[in-house]
């Protein structure tokens, strides 16, 4: 195993250190999320979701108000919103200084979020695909940017997914979009594979097996396997029964160069770490 390249981000001017892995602790504020145990509605549960996330070791919290599950029901613009306003009202009373990421692809939620609600970075499920003003909002507001790979929507993204060439494609997209990114003067960009969007069972372990080849970017690498149907699906249970599947892939993503792990369960997801980045200290000693 090699060691992880340096990575910081720029978090509202205070440096964010990515050369060891970072745990990102999921925060549902839905009440649909594939995952029943990940969906925090009530404010009592939301805090208590808040203080797990950061007791257990996580440094970063990931909030979202859009289920992204596949075949998930649309909401409003304004309803994802309204959620988001309360959840993260709690988030900042709880935690003032951990980074929060929003998951959302809309442009107009990022601005709001980042602007009013004092969230850092935006994670993007569609690049820019689905509000094609993303990407100049999230660089005028200067804020990481968390680009995954997707093709369709939430509704339709698993209705017979086809490549031709997996690893070309998705290489060829991340090739394109950190290039308009970085016409538009976006600096700090994340790239996720998109595990579990737009792919077959197939699909998502070629992805994972070839993950490392993303490090031609030089660019911080995400992941997001956890409890995902590339998991349950393939051991025959289901997403409350995926937690040492979800460990085994964790460690597999961290081997292939994985940056930041997007996880429900984080102690379990700091201790992969702890132990991949032993692996890559012999006797303590840094190459």
């Amino acid at each position: 195993m090699k060691a992880s390249v340096p990575y910081t981000l720029n978090v509202r001017g205070r440096l964010l250190d990515l050369s060891t892995p970072q745990v990102m602790g999921i925060l549902n504020v839905t009440p649909d999320s594939f995952y029943a145990a990940s969906r925090v509605e009530t404010e009592e549960a939301i805090r208590k979701r808040v203080r797990q996330i950061v007791a257990e070791g996580g440094s970063i919290i990931d909030v979202g108000a859009y289920s992204s599950r596949p075949g998930a029901d649309d909401v409003s613009d304004e309803e994802e919103m309204e959620r988001l306003r309360r959840g993260m009202c709690i988030v900042r009373e709880e935690v003032p200084e951990v980074p929060v990421s929003i998951d959302t692809f809309r442009a107009d939620v990022a601005k709001m979020a980042i602007e009013e609600l004092g969230a850092d970075i935006i994670n993007d499920i569609s690049g820019g695909e689905l509000d094609k003003r993303m990407f100049a909002t999230v660089a005028k507001l200067g804020v990481p940017y968390i680009l995954m790979h997707m093709k369709g929507t939430p509704q339709t993204m698993q209705q017979a997914p086809h490549y031709d060439d997996l690893m070309k494609e998705v290489l060829l997209y991340f090739a394109k979009k950190i290039q308009q990114l970085r016409d538009l003067g976006q600096k700090d960009i994340i790239i996720d594979p998109g595990y579990g969007f737009a792919k077959t069972l197939d699909h998502n372990y070629e992805l994972l097996r070839h993950q490392d080849m993303l490090g031609v970017f030089e660019l911080p690498i995400l992941a997001g396997v956890s409890r995902k149907s590339m998991i349950y699906r393939l051991l025959d249970c289901s997403p409350e029964e995926a937690l040492n599947g979800t460990t085994v892939m964790n460690t597999i993503a961290l081997q292939k160069g994985a940056n930041i792990l997007r996880v429900h369960d984080v102690k379990e997801a700091v201790e992969a770490v702890k132990l991949s980045e032993k692996l890559k200290w012999p006797c303590g000693l840094r190459e």
